[in-house]
């Protein structure tokens, strides 16, 4: 078997083929796509729904007077709800399954935006964007999950990164809606145009099967067995799959919370954990949320900084198409070693434009130019990797708990990032902040280099029982 080096510089055989080589050459079954596509509806809820607040920011600071401490919760609220949706999605899903979560976040989602757009005051509109938060925390958790658990090793990298691809179409989306409906009043129906993809969701999950991999924790293998015959190519050995899962669930047994501080458990778990981290402190939705009421208070115009929100949106879907490509082509680290010093260094360009007066043409186009860069960049180099890496590298017996504590991860640093990104413009200036923003990107490659293992077409079980046997981090897989 040919050799591989993990970024430690440990070498390890590679086996020289994956199941899911087997019927090379024939298309996967229509049900695969049909999968990724419909669940993926939440990451589309996910992105309008934390997205929205950026336009509609602009008018409900007006209407209800709000200061810039008040504008931070109002952003905030759904992520403080993320993290709780989050913890539970993560239980409930053992318990009941992947796929009736998914059909009841999409519930969550469509009461949260009726809501929210019928908010008589500020205390209704934190409230019904606390339940929003749920539901959020609740898909981001979850569908990964799902799509994982259901794709073939050789796509599971591109129809994953569907999900981020949908939440940036979701965040175009709540930009353009924000252009299109502007002015006092108008974030009423911005809010509630999110019940429309809350419905299709609620729908077509009610006709996608279960995760065969829950299936077979829970006994239910012959059930199991005909969701795989369905999801993979005709020729490939499903026994041999429900064998190779049941195997690995044997081996560990039935986790929970308690089985995360195993130690062959930890370096996982710190790749998760780190990764969620990053996606954030590196300042992504310091850009999704405030570009517009940042670029408004430089002195660009509300016209401008709203269709700069759509610029910045066209950019996110971009790379969500770009990073679809890329985790299976290049490989999930080799994604964010090519394309995190581009955000790194747009993001300090960013910072250095901001120094001058705000008067010039040149500034403006610089500020513009740079912002879009930034979003492309880390787009493709970290968001398109942070739903993919910690449902892949987490192990089954756990994967519920320990997605649940990096999802918590991810919306716990973009709480840090919502609540205090105005108040450090306000007191370390615009380049300031940015600068911080651009050093975390530094950090973040660090990490990657020293940390991050290559899953590039490998099976789960695979990557699991390298972990299991090693009780270090699985090997690259160049």
């Amino acid at each position: 078997m040919p050799e591989a080096t993990t970024g430690g510089g440990v070498r390890t055989a590679v086996p020289a083929a994956t199941p899911g080589d087997a019927g090379a050459g024939r298309s996967h079954p229509l049900l695969v796509y049909a999968v990724a596509a419909v669940s993926a509806l939440g990451g589309l809820l996910f992105g309008y729904d934390t997205g929205i607040i950026s336009g509609a920011l602009l008018y409900l600071r007006e209407d209800f007077d709000l200061s810039s401490r008040e504008q931070e919760i109002v952003v905030s609220v759904i992520l403080v709800g993320a993290m709780v949706g989050a913890l539970l999605a993560g239980r409930l899903s053992q318990r009941y399954g992947r796929r009736k979560v998914v059909m009841a976040v999409a519930v969550v989602f469509g009461v949260g935006a009726v809501a929210a757009a019928l908010a008589p005051d500020v205390p209704t509109l934190i409230l019904s964007r606390f339940v929003l938060g749920l539901a959020v925390g609740g898909a981001s958790n979850m569908v990964p999950v799902y799509i994982a658990e259901m794709a073939p090793p050789a796509i599971r990298g591109r129809l994953m990164v569907l999900f981020q691809l949908m939440v940036a179409i979701g965040q175009l989306i709540s930009f353009l809606c924000g252009w299109a409906l502007a002015g006092s009043g108008g974030w009423r129906m911005m809010f509630g145009l999110a019940v429309i993809p809350a419905v299709v969701l609620v729908v077509g999950m009610a006709l996608l099967p279960e995760s065969p991999r829950w299936l077979v924790e829970h006994g239910r293998r012959e059930a199991a067995r005909a969701v795989l015959a369905r999801l993979r190519r005709p020729g490939e050995d499903v026994d041999a799959e429900i064998e190779d899962i049941a195997a690995v669930s044997r081996g560990e047994g039935r986790g929970g919370w308690r089985e995360l501080r195993r130690p062959w458990v930890r370096p996982a778990l710190v790749v998760a954990i780190g990764i969620a981290a990053f996606s954030q402190l590196t300042g992504i939705n310091a850009i999704v949320y405030y570009a517009p009421t940042v670029l408004a208070d430089a002195g660009f115009g509300d016209s401008v900084a709203l269709l700069t929100g759509i610029g910045i949106g066209a950019m996110l879907v971009v790379a969500g198409v770009a990073g679809a490509i890329l985790v299976d082509k290049a490989g999930r680290r080799r994604t964010m070693l090519w394309f995190l010093p581009g955000s790194g260094l747009a993001m300090a360009v960013l910072a250095l434009a901001f120094l001058g007066d705000g008067g010039s043409a040149l500034q403006r186009w610089t500020v513009v130019l740079s912002l879009f860069a930034y979003i492309l960049f880390n787009g493709i180099g970290m968001q398109a990797v942070v739903w993919l890496i910690g449902p892949e590298i987490l192990p089954l017996s756990v994967r519920g708990p320990a997605t649940s504590l990096a999802t918590l991860s991810v919306w716990g640093f973009d709480l840090l990032i919502a609540v205090t990104a105005l108040t450090m413009i306000d007191n370390i200036g615009r380049s300031g902040t940015f600068l911080l923003y651009a050093l975390m990107n530094v950090v973040c490659i660090v990490f990657v280099v020293r940390r991050v293992p290559e899953t590039k077409g490998r099976s789960l079980e695979e990557i699991e029982r390298e972990l299991l046997s090693s009780g270090t981090r699985p090997a690259a897989a160049r």
